[in-house]
């Protein structure tokens, strides 16, 4: 019997990557573990799948401005965020379930454990998915989430941001990040911005401006690349 084709993942380099333990986040310092890791043999069965099914992901789901389909649009500035995802040599990852969830333009989740005192928009669920195209490419259509407070500190207020999370062949091959804008004051107060110790691993985390993806009179275009592995590699949350 011919042998499996198995695609296997690699390990990530841990020192590109925010720590467990990080003293600025606070809620780190308690949930961080406190002994080594202890590394489970891992089955064929997880290391292939599950895996998803490409045809449930529709068109429709990656305008968070409309894909709640109460027929009205989601109140907030408008913003196209597109982007490739890349293997460190430039090689693009194609058919990558990609989903993407944010609070609203004021700054809150649509979720009953989200108690910030600020306004709920019925017309916007805050989520949304894509895949990527045979080049690696992706593009979605949102509004530009407001900053909120929270709790780990006294008057803590967390950057505007987007969450990202990728996934390949099995669902441990997961990728979860954040996307920030650029000229956000919030950035450098930030506890969780702030646990990437390298200045300029920090910076592959913040989008740019992009004029070329900018729709007149609809809304403000930015780019946010995603490079899986290398020196230029995309920080991710260490699951």
């Amino acid at each position: 019997m011919a042998e499996r084709n198995v695609s296997r993942y690699q390990a990530r380099d841990a020192a590109a990557h925010p720590a467990y333990l990080s003293p600025r986040y606070i809620s780190s310092v308690h949930r961080s573990p406190q002994q080594p890791l202890v590394l489970i043999p891992q089955s064929l069965s997880e290391l292939t799948g599950p895996v998803f099914g490409h045809s449930l992901v529709s068109a429709a789901d990656a305008d968070l401005t409309t894909n709640a389909g109460t027929g009205a649009p989601a109140l907030g500035e408008r913003i196209i965020v597109s982007g490739r995802v890349i293997e460190e040599d430039g090689r693009p990852v194609p058919n990558t379930l990609l989903e993407i969830w944010q609070c609203n333009a004021a700054g809150r989740y649509p979720h009953v454990r989200d108690t910030h005192d600020a306004p709920v928009d019925p017309n916007f669920l805050g989520a949304g998915r894509l895949l990527t195209d045979a080049e690696g490419r992706y593009s979605f259509t949102s509004i530009k989430p407001g900053a909120y407070p929270w709790r780990n500190h006294y008057n803590a207020w967390r950057p505007a941001h987007i969450h990202f999370s990728l996934f390949g062949p099995a669902f441990l091959t997961r990728l979860v990040t954040q996307m920030y804008f650029p000229g956000d004051p919030l950035l450098e107060l930030d506890g969780i911005y702030m646990t990437i110790a390298d200045p300029a691993a920090r910076e592959r985390l913040v989008a740019r401006f992009d004029p070329e993806r900018t729709r007149p009179h609809f809304a403000l275009g930015y780019r946010f690349d995603i490079v899986l592995r290398g020196r230029e590699e995309t920080p991710t949350e260490t699951l």
